[in-house]
């Protein structure tokens, strides 16, 4: 599975229009989160647009994914080094399911830690979606994709079988297990409708071998999502 293949979706208008939507809360001097995925890619690619055409100055970058960095290098955004030396002002990321207290299910794109730590390090987070991703309640129309270490791993199979979940492997197109780019594996993990996101999260943070999960709980400042009606902005309630 790739964050970026965008080629074959029906809804790449809907993603484009929000992804571009976002990149106007970016001012010059600001350091960027630049997200991973089929919609986040067009904030990025609209972001190396404005910088080109000098209606943004002195932004500079930081990638929540390698296919993220390889893009932008490619597109000429400056980037920080991996450190991250700097707080970062603003993220624009996607997500595969958004609840209406904004938070969201991430990791489809296989990106889930790397995008946390960015979201975890910026003053501001804004998600974009496309209005597929709405949802009353997380889990109802998505997985949790949470990624675990190699070692070990019928263990966590076992654990979160016990929490009630549903465990699939991420495979690639080949059969062979998806490897993220800190070298794990990620497990997709349907639980059906989530009543307590706070105690989930809490009893995964606290499994040793369960290095992250894509549950994105308190993060999000801002949704912006695209849909047949045009696009809807809406802060953090």
């Amino acid at each position: 599975m790739s964050g970026l293949a965008i080629a074959a979706d029906p809804y790449v208008h809907f993603k484009r229009e929000a992804g571009e939507y976002a990149v106007r809360f970016v001012e010059s001097g600001m350091v960027v989160g630049l997200g991973t995925g089929s919609t986040a890619i067009h904030a990025v690619r609209r972001l190396a647009s404005l910088l080109s055409e000098g209606a943004l100055r002195d932004v500079v970058g930081f990638a929540t994914s390698t296919a993220t960095l390889h893009e932008a290098e490619a597109l000429g955004i400056p980037l920080l080094t991996e450190d991250l030396p700097r707080e970062i002002d603003i993220t624009i990321d996607g997500a595969d399911e958004v609840d209406p207290a904004f938070n969201v299910i991430k990791g489809g794109g296989g990106a889930l830690l790397r995008e946390k730590i960015v979201a975890q390090a910026s003053r501001r987070l804004v998600i974009v979606v496309d209005e597929r991703k709405l949802s009353p309640q997380l889990g109802v129309a998505w997985p949790v994709p949470i990624e675990i270490m190699r070692y070990g791993y019928a263990s966590q199979v076992r654990f979160l079988e016990a929490l009630g979940g549903q465990v699939d492997l991420r495979l690639t197109a080949d059969g062979q297990p998806f490897v993220t780019d800190n070298g794990n594996w990620i497990v997709d993990v349907h639980f059906g409708p989530i009543h307590d996101l706070d105690d989930l999260a809490r009893q995964l943070e606290g499994r040793a071998g369960i290095v992250e999960h894509g549950l994105f709980l308190h993060l999000a400042t801002d949704l912006v999502v695209a849909g047949v009606d045009g696009i809807r902005y809406t802060p953090r309630p």
